[in-house]
């Protein structure tokens, strides 16, 4: 191997990146402009910036650190779907540089279409924008019940919980449409490979916290009222809590590897107010990019190639990594809906 290729989802750096931002994300998905509104709202909240790129440029150094000590020399590339650095001019330039076969680090730990399948499709675009040149590019496999993973989400649960005498522990991640869950994984598993695999991440990081009770729910909707979404949604969550006498809850985003701006926004700001008009104590867990485990976990992933390194993982549970030059998932997982047959 050549280099390892950060890729991840993008975010604006500045107010005016905002909409164009925004119009690449939901491009041909039909979002009436009102969302995209209110979402730049969110932004707009935020100073206009994501801390996205930020944070993935963090990690990324703290990756880098790690594969120098381990005597490991890849350079570390950074590309993303929806915003600069775009993924395809950063394969153009690491055609440039020499670069001729790459492992693919893609910020999500989960499968599913848009967690998982969308990252291959980023692959094949940027491969077939640099043309013949193009470096042949191999996807690390999903890490979601990685013992680094759970780890560092079990100890920012306790974190996020000291101080709490009694609380109700909810985890959280990207809702999507309950028929693109329905067609995530082989025909075989029988669907809902997303869900599944958020639910026994968040199993393995409580049984870590060794906490018993906890709820799943899900977050950051963006779909059209008509098309059922995996719920409940966190903020009708909180009513149901409130209903039953819980008097705190401790919210770990167990989906997500980074607070970038659906957590800040969505968790920190929406929930975190609706728990405290509820008269609910509110604590939420960070995700895992800037803990040192992460960048070890990245790094033992590098090494399942480089080197040869065991496998990690803490269930039975499936997890795929399979686009190797330009040819995603031979098993037919993380299918968009409309495409299985």
């Amino acid at each position: 191997m050549d280099a390892l290729l950060w890729l991840s989802f993008g975010g604006p750096d500045k107010p005016e990146d905002v909409r164009p931002f925004l119009e690449n994300v939901t491009r041909g998905r039909g979002v009436p402009p009102e969302r995209l509104d209110e979402v730049e709202h969110h932004y707009q909240s935020f100073g206009g910036v994501s801390p996205i790129n930020e944070l993935n440029r963090s990690a990324i150094a703290a990756v880098t650190d790690v594969l120098a000590r381990q005597g490991i020399e890849l350079p570390v590339y950074f590309g993303n779907r929806n915003w600069h650095p775009m993924v395809e001019d950063t394969v153009a330039r690491m055609a440039a540089d020499g670069v001729r076969r790459a492992l693919v680090f893609p910020t999500s730990a989960y499968g599913g279409y848009s967690a998982c399948r969308q990252y291959d499709e980023d692959i094949v675009r940027a491969r077939a924008a640099v043309g013949p040149g193009a470096p042949e590019l191999v996807k690390l496999r999903q890490f979601f019940d990685h013992p680094l993973f759970v780890g560092a989400f079990a100890d920012a649960v306790r974190s996020a919980a000291e101080g709490l005498s009694e609380y109700r522990l909810v985890f959280t991640a990207h809702s999507v449409p309950t028929a693109a869950d329905a067609a995530s994984g082989p025909p075989a598993e029988g669907g809902g490979r997303y869900s599944r695999q958020v639910a026994e991440a968040a199993r393995l990081v409580a049984a870590e916290v060794g906490v018993a009770g906890y709820d799943v729910v899900w977050q950051s909707r963006s779909g059209p009222p008509r098309i059922p979404w995996l719920e409940p949604d966190i903020l009708d969550h909180l009513d149901t809590l409130a209903g039953r006498g819980v008097p705190a809850v401790v919210v770990c985003p167990v989906g997500f590897v980074s607070d970038h701006l659906e957590v800040g926004w969505d968790l920190d700001t929406e929930a975190a107010e609706k728990a405290a008009g509820l008269g609910m104590g509110f604590a939420r867990a960070a995700s895992p990019s800037g803990d040192p485990r992460f960048a070890e976990l990245v790094v033992e992933l590098v090494r399942e190639h480089v080197a040869g390194a065991p496998v990690r993982k803490l269930s039975d549970f499936p997890a795929a990594g399979c686009t190797v030059d330009g040819a995603p998932c031979a098993e037919l997982c993380c299918e968009p809906q409309r495409k299985r047959r």
